[in-house]
């Protein structure tokens, strides 16, 4: 197969984010009532939950921090417990005055903050969410709360009235939460900062249905990946596949072309490009109707690791979609997130 690496003025991996993510629980069976994650650039690095009493760091480099710094420890400690009444107490609220007692109810927050360790820019953000949907957003620059939907106005008049909390609010945000992130990157960089390049292949279930190119065994999450005609990115007769997790922690993607169209002498005018974030050199992959695997046609059979990758990256993906569902609703950039009013981040 024909590959090439192409060098370009790509950044290096530039944006870090750190993530709390909480959630209260009532309804749910064998499942803890209120339940923390911390998240570095898309990677679990602490969990707690109301079954245990101590925070448990999910990263060996985290795990040193807090045997170094027993104040840091202590800190998570006093979050997990803290954070844990605030927001069950909050969910107890919200179903009294919706007069929801009964059935499965889910309060979550989730906070952090972008930091860009090339323009310096720093970006905090805190929201709050309730039954999957997002119940309210801070607003950094008005110190105030934005209600999208009816049912929080009340809630936002509530807490807009509390200055002293979001003043709180957005020093927790923008500096707090900066100083730990700066702290995380340099401690955890040989993992967090990490680049896998990932394999290549073109795909095709018929001689009649689109070629897939099929990139698999990369990280982070963080690619894009796309045709082109003559060194062109192609718009049209595309289909771009989501990014999905593998077993061992890398990702995969797809990308369809429709080439039902397209003369068998210009099949090598197209490319697939993949781009890693923080990666300067692109792979690109012409595509020659020879290393096309198929089930059909004279070429090679659909290769069974290949089917299997996509089968397992799907039932992990409905895993964890199943479990972000319970954790945290993502919506946008900055994702759901949810924050107890009196709690403390």
């Amino acid at each position: 197969m024909n590959v090439m690496y192409i060098s370009e003025e790509q950044p290096a991996y530039a944006k870090h984010s750190l993530k709390y993510i909480l959630t209260a629980t009532s309804g749910i069976p064998n499942f803890p009532a209120f339940v923390a994650v911390a998240v570095v650039n898309d990677v679990e690095i602490g969990y707690c939950d109301s079954n245990r009493k101590h925070p448990e760091p999910k990263t060996k480099w985290l795990k040193n921090i807090l045997q170094q710094d027993p104040q840091h420890l202590e800190w998570y400690m006093s979050k997990c417990v803290g954070n844990q009444y605030d927001l069950r107490a909050n969910m107890e609220s919200l179903k009294q005055r919706f007069n929801k007692s009964g059935g499965v109810h889910i309060f979550q927050r989730m906070n952090g903050c972008e930091w860009d360790d090339k323009t310096g820019v720093i970006e905090g953000f805190n929201q709050y969410g309730y039954n999957g949907e997002n119940f309210l957003t801070f607003d950094l620059n008005t110190l105030t709360w934005v209600a999208p939907s009816s049912l929080a106005v009340f809630t936002k008049h509530d807490w807009d009235r509390d200055r002293n909390i979001n003043l709180f609010w957005k020093n927790a945000l923008t500096f707090d939460c900066t100083n730990f992130l700066k702290k995380y990157v340099t401690y955890g960089k040989d993992s967090l900062l990490s680049t896998v390049r990932p394999s290549v292949s073109f795909l095709q279930t018929s001689p009649s249905s689109p070629v897939s190119c099929h990139a698999t065994g990369f990280y982070p999450d963080r690619a894009t990946m796309f045709w082109t005609i003559d060194g062109e990115e192609l718009h049209e007769d595309v289909d771009h596949g989501e990014i999905l997790p593998n077993q061992d922690g890398t990702f995969q993607m797809t990308v369809d072309l429709n080439i039902s169209s397209v003369k068998p002498e210009d099949w090598t005018r197209y490319d697939c490009v993949f781009q890693l974030y923080g990666v300067k050199d692109d792979i690109i992959t012409k595509l020659d109707k020879t290393n096309v695997r198929t089930n059909g046609g004279s070429s090679s059979e659909l290769p069974a690791a290949a089917v299997t990758g996509v089968m397992a990256g799907l039932m992990l993906l409905l895993t964890v979609y199943i479990s972000a569902f319970i954790i945290w609703k993502k919506k946008g950039v900055s994702g759901f997130q949810l924050i107890n009013r009196t709690s403390k981040e």
